[in-house]
């Protein structure tokens, strides 16, 4: 993997938790890689936290969403329906994420539902389908130093709560992050 040459698209799933998304962005923003997304991946992860925190308003997580498309102006894909038909997976509903990889030549489409993305499936498309953990893991091998300067940035962007490098280290590792915590330490 090289800078920018990875090119990784974020299934709903891995923007959800704002603490994994947030660093997932933070290690696009060191040129490691470019995100992609779809309105409609955008679309899922705010429905879906919507309907399991409900204490959470709407018009915050269209900020976060406005937010997202203007830091990486590129990362939108559009024009990829035209790949959906041609696509088989177990679950019909996950085409257009693949569809969106082929479309943005995604190296990776990072997703916590690996079975809903099998190998056999994604090769013929020159796509594969990885967790976050393993994602962040191949950045760490591929430019440590570059991942560590991002975790010091997000730990000092956290101000409300403020919370340490072991207390971030703590929360990604709860989000999934277990193997690249890991090397982080």
């Amino acid at each position: 993997m090289n800078e920018l040459e990875t090119i990784a698209l974020l299934d709903a799933n891995v923007i959800y938790a704002a603490p994994l998304r947030d660093f997932l962005l933070r290690l696009a923003r060191t040129n490691l890689y470019e995100p992609k997304w779809t309105d409609k991946i955008l679309n899922e992860w705010i429905k879906s936290l919507l309907r399991k925190r409900v204490d959470l308003a709407a018009t915050n997580l269209n900020r976060t969403r406005m937010l997202m498309n203007e830091a990486f102006k590129n990362a939108k894909v559009i024009d990829y329906e035209k790949f959906i038909d041609s696509i088989s997976l177990p679950d019909k509903n996950d085409r257009h994420v693949v569809a969106a990889a082929i479309k943005s030549k995604a190296t990776f489409i990072i997703t916590n539902n690996l079975k809903d993305f099998p190998k056999y499936k994604l090769n013929e498309h020159n796509v594969e389908a990885i967790s976050p953990d393993e994602f962040v893991r191949l950045l760490i091998e591929t430019d440590k130093q570059s991942v560590l300067e991002a975790l010091e940035k997000h730990v000092e962007s956290l101000k409300n709560p403020p919370q340490t490098r072991e207390q971030l280290l703590n929360t990604l590792e709860n989000c999934g992050l277990k193997k690249a915590v890991l090397l982080l330490r």
